[in-house]
């Protein structure tokens, strides 16, 4: 039986589009106060107001978690204002794909500021308001949620470092997961396949036609789908973990 998230509050970056959003969206129709972060300060407004016209609590915070100061100030000001932090959804982070060879060293430094150094940033913030939680009403459990992708398990030509970075995401949640799972918080990983998102919108023109080319005509999934999983997993009773969930389209063979 799942359990409703009413009386906790949620943190979710990189909820101005995609996965972010529909995560916020959901968390907060089973009850839980949301503070959504991203740089995109006029989505989020957004967002909060659909949320709140729905009879929901949110905080927009502009916030830039590449930025380590800003990483901790987000969750400081989370607790700060709406009194606790139960649930963190790790989900910010970017796709910069093509070859290794002659590629742009700015890309790289890109995805690993923000899929793992933003990451690694939000969690080390987060970890002792989420252990507090875990002791307290009204669920006695807590849960860091990190987004990764299939590319942190399948590794192939043309991803070489967002393979590096998201390989790394899968790595340090397994790692943390076996360090606080006897306090009840809870880790878990979530790998999403193709996703019609804003992800491959930063994409080099000539990159993101060889990403069409293999993707073609697959019927990809929307970003409803993975905060579907994503609530399935924080909604699980105190005494079920959910470590890890691959998500692909049906139609997707790697």
């Amino acid at each position: 039986m799942a359990d409703g998230l009413q009386g906790t509050v949620a943190l979710v970056t990189g909820a101005s589009s995609g996965i972010g959003e529909a995560t916020a969206l959901a968390l907060a129709g089973q009850g839980a106060t949301v503070a959504i972060a991203a740089r995109r300060k006029d989505r989020l407004d957004r967002l909060a107001l659909q949320i709140e016209d729905a009879g929901g609590r949110a905080l927009a915070i502009e916030a830039d978690v590449t930025d380590r100061e800003q990483a901790q100030a987000l969750v400081a000001r989370t607790v700060d204002e709406l009194g606790r932090l139960d649930t963190v959804i790790n989900n910010a982070g970017v796709m910069l794909l093509g070859p290794i060879v002659d590629a742009p060293v700015e890309e790289w430094e890109r995805m690993i500021a923000l899929n793992l150094q933003g990451l690694l940033y939000v969690a080390h913030a987060a970890l002792g308001h989420l252990l507090s939680a875990a002791d307290d009403d009204p669920r006695h459990v807590a849960d860091l949620v990190n987004i990764s992708s299939v590319a942190g398990r399948v590794a192939r030509s043309g991803s070489g470092v967002y393979n590096l970075t998201k390989h790394g995401v899968g790595a340090f949640s397994e790692s943390l997961r076996q360090e606080v799972a006897g306090r009840h918080v809870r880790v878990s990983l979530v790998e999403p396949g193709a996703v019609a998102t804003e992800l491959t919108d930063h994409l080099r023109d000539e990159v993101r036609d060889m990403v069409e080319r293999r993707i073609g005509e697959m019927e990809r999934m929307q970003a409803g789908d993975i905060a579907d999983a994503i609530l399935y997993v924080v909604t699980r009773p105190r005494h079920v973990a959910i470590n890890e969930m691959l998500i692909r389209p049906t139609e997707q063979e790697s």
